[in-house]
């Protein structure tokens, strides 16, 4: 019951970008129209090579390599994805036979936008129960394969691309590096954010994803903080879920992290569903913007209207 920290993260996106200009030619928009309404310029757009099992399997190679292990070290797989065409055999089984894990635990989590800090809970609970003692945490989504791409409102959103962690139970009288998780959903409004139908596609209504968002978000954002006994003045840095820069900047500003950078990746990556946040953070451990041992907030909310927040340590 020691608790888990992030030993090292990774991410991985697609070559192909697809910007702004580029969906002009294939719908009626354009680049100020869209910077202007979701703040993206580009997104990666994954081939048909590249399917979901095989970006979460570049991004945890990146995260273990980053952590300086090697495959046999890893008894549980838990991947986030809501894009996998397969039901069975699921994504962290296809993604511990791609990197010859040997024998792990391997479960998907399906929470949609929320889905890694989701994910992340459930492996920070596993191993203080003491059922694993190192887990791959991953985010992976395919969201150009659930879209319309005649359908400018949800088109200039989508990117493709997957998050990763390597977290491992802390050691005796180790403080925790990943806090109590604060977590629920809406289910009533389910309805606000989908991936449906035969073939599936994404669709939502904007408007009351915005409303619910940046009203209903803040007080519990802030109460994620205070589960790991902190202000929000603490942190280091918010990694919200990227959906929009119009609901990233106001909910930032609202949870009243004064001093944190504020992750924005959703203008160069899009609406990368489970794979954003751990997508984003990566890029800010990547580019230093934080440092060993800064608490960061995460926060995912949107498909279900689900949410999941904790305060972890960076790696």
């Amino acid at each position: 019951m020691n608790g888990s920290r992030i030993a090292a993260v990774g991410h991985y996106q697609p070559a192909k970008v697809l910007t702004n200009e580029d969906l002009a030619g294939l719908v009626d928009t354009s680049d100020e129209w869209i910077r202007s309404r979701v703040g993206i310029r580009t997104r990666h757009i994954a081939g048909p090579e590249e399917p979901v099992d095989e970006l979460a399997a570049q991004a945890a190679a990146k995260a273990l390599a980053a952590a300086g292990l090697t495959a046999d070290a890893i008894d549980l797989v838990v991947v986030a994805t809501s894009t996998a065409v397969d039901r069975s055999p699921n994504t962290a089984a296809r993604v511990a036979a791609r990197l010859g894990i040997p024998r792990p635990a391997a479960l998907d989590l399906n929470v949609v936008c929320a889905g890694f800090t989701h994910a992340l809970a459930t492996a920070d609970h596993t191993l203080r129960a003491g059922a694993a003692s190192r887990a791959l945490v991953i985010g992976a989504d395919k969201m150009s394969e659930v879209t319309d791409w005649t359908d400018r409102s949800t088109c200039v959103l989508v990117g493709d691309g997957a998050g990763a962690a390597v977290v491992e139970a802390c050691a005796p009288g180790e403080e925790p590096g990943i806090g109590p998780v604060l977590w629920g959903s809406v289910p009533e409004m389910g309805h606000a954010v989908r991936i449906e139908g035969t073939p599936p596609r994404f669709a939502q209504e904007g408007q009351s994803v915005y409303r619910w968002a940046t009203t209903q978000l803040p007080p519990l954002a802030r109460r994620a903080c205070e589960k790991a006994g902190l202000a929000p003045e603490d942190l280091a840095a918010v990694v919200l879920h990227q959906a929009n820069l119009r609901i990233i900047e106001p909910l930032a500003e609202k949870i009243g992290a004064v001093r944190a950078v504020v992750a924005r990746d959703v203008t160069e990556s899009g609406n990368t569903s489970a794979a954003s946040i751990p997508l984003a953070l990566s890029k800010l451990v990547e580019r230093g913007e934080v440092g060993a041992g800064d608490p960061v907030l995460l926060f995912g909310f949107g498909g279900n209207l689900s949410y999941a927040g904790q305060v972890v340590r960076c790696p």
